[in-house]
């Protein structure tokens, strides 16, 4: 019997992880050294967590009330409390230890709190380009996601305009990336007021991916945008995986801000979900609490002269000086999107392009389709490696787009 996929897949799908990844390792099967820059994943390039975060798990899968036991299923209130400690002081309103929800990572609570909210034919109004879990965890709810643009000439600011043109009768909520993945824009205090306004018109829930909040270059501020919705429903993800280089420990966070006297019954459907699996990694909980009482770890690299200010600035000089790619720096984040003239190289199909790259320089990245951008003329790079991996990297591209028009 042929077993197939649910129709709930339909439109879903993670470029990040696809079929060009799954030729990076039939290459490196065959015994060739693929460079990767497809993954934001820190530890895979020379980073590494905090001690600070390693002792305070070490410390608590050893206590009486510690990690080896369930927790609730929202998380451990001491670390709740320390959560909401911190969004209080980034402006967040009417927020309490029970408005918080840790998960495995800010990934589960992104899915779950979709699963919760939709059912089909409700709309989600998603930026383009976008971190694909986004359209993905829309898409298996039988929804739909509606991308507005974000102004590749306006330093990829939302085009407001656009964002309220998408609304409709069955638009349930805006979701906004800030700093975002792939772009590396970080929004003002204007573009994000005239977000929220757009969502108190039309009474719309705001959900704000920040997970980057605290990756940032040349003295760039992020402002969360729960400061601005006041009272307005607000919920903002978060976590340790970026800022704390430490995505194998799976610790990420939901916070609720606002009213909610309307979303009693929602919330009620979060928290069923996530009971269901009972609670998050109870030992990675404690390295969030640790994570943000040594809330440092991240400047020294992204200040001038640090790894991640360095590799921004050099990978961004280096795409520029291609013939035929256009870069804007990046202003927080760990990616570069750049845009490739498609006119030129006779581009059609751009995941063909990033497979022919791989397949002829091997080095691996992702396509810009697969963040749901319109058009198959960008790419995302990971600017994680060190300065002279992307450097090689980067030469290799250049090497490969002086011949390169694709069949």
């Amino acid at each position: 019997m042929l077993v197939t996929r649910s129709k709930r897949m339909t439109g879903v799908s993670y470029a990040i992880r696809g079929p060009v990844l799954d030729m990076a390792y039939e290459l490196e099967s065959q015994g060739q050294q693929v460079i990767k820059l497809n993954i934001g994943n820190p530890g895979n390039f020379g980073f590494n967590a905090d001690e600070s975060l390693l002792k305070a798990m070490r410390e608590n899968l050893l206590g009486l009330e510690g990690g080896q036991s369930y927790s609730h299923s929202k998380g451990v209130e001491e670390v709740r409390e320390k959560i909401a400690e911190y969004h209080i002081k980034k402006g967040a309103q009417n927020v309490l230890v029970n408005d918080i929800f840790i998960g495995n990572g800010a990934s589960e609570l992104i899915t779950s709190s979709m699963q919760a909210l939709l059912n089909g034919g409700d709309e989600v109004l998603l930026p383009a380009p976008d971190y694909p879990l986004w359209t993905a965890a829309v898409n298996v709810c039988g929804a739909k996601a509606v991308h507005y643009i974000c102004d590749e000439k306006d330093d990829w600011n939302p085009v407001i305009s656009d964002i309220e043109a998408k609304v409709t009768k069955k638009t349930r909520a805006i979701v906004i990336i800030n700093p975002n993945n792939p772009t590396g824009a970080n929004y003002s205090p204007q573009i994000l007021k005239e977000i929220v306004a757009i969502a108190q018109k039309y009474d719309l829930l705001i959900f704000s991916d920040e997970i980057y909040d605290r990756i940032l270059y040349d003295d760039e501020v992020h402002y969360s945008v729960a400061e601005f919705a006041g009272m307005h429903p607000c919920f903002t993800f978060n976590g340790i995986s970026k800022a704390h280089l430490a995505c194998g420990f799976r610790g990420g966070w939901l916070v609720v801000s606002g009213d909610k006297t309307h979303l009693y019954d929602y919330l009620d459907g979060i928290t069923t979900l996530l009971s269901m699996r009972l609670c998050s990694n109870v030992p990675a909980q404690f390295a969030c609490k640790s994570a943000l009482q040594n809330d440092t770890q991240m400047s020294k690299h992204i200040v001038k002269g640090g790894r991640l200010y360095e590799q921004n600035a050099v990978a961004t000089k280096l795409l520029n000086e291609i013939d035929g790619i256009e870069c804007v720096k990046a202003k927080g984040s760990l990616y570069l999107f750049p845009k490739v003239d498609a006119k030129k190289f006779n581009i059609t199909n751009d995941q063909q392009f990033i497979l022919d790259f791989l397949i002829e320089k091997k080095v691996l990245l992702v396509n810009g389709t697969g963040f749901n951008w319109i058009a198959p003329d960008h790419f995302r790079i990971v600017f994680l490696a060190q300065v002279n991996v992307l450097e090689e990297a980067v030469g290799r591209l250049k090497e490969f787009l002086s011949t390169y028009r694709q069949k």
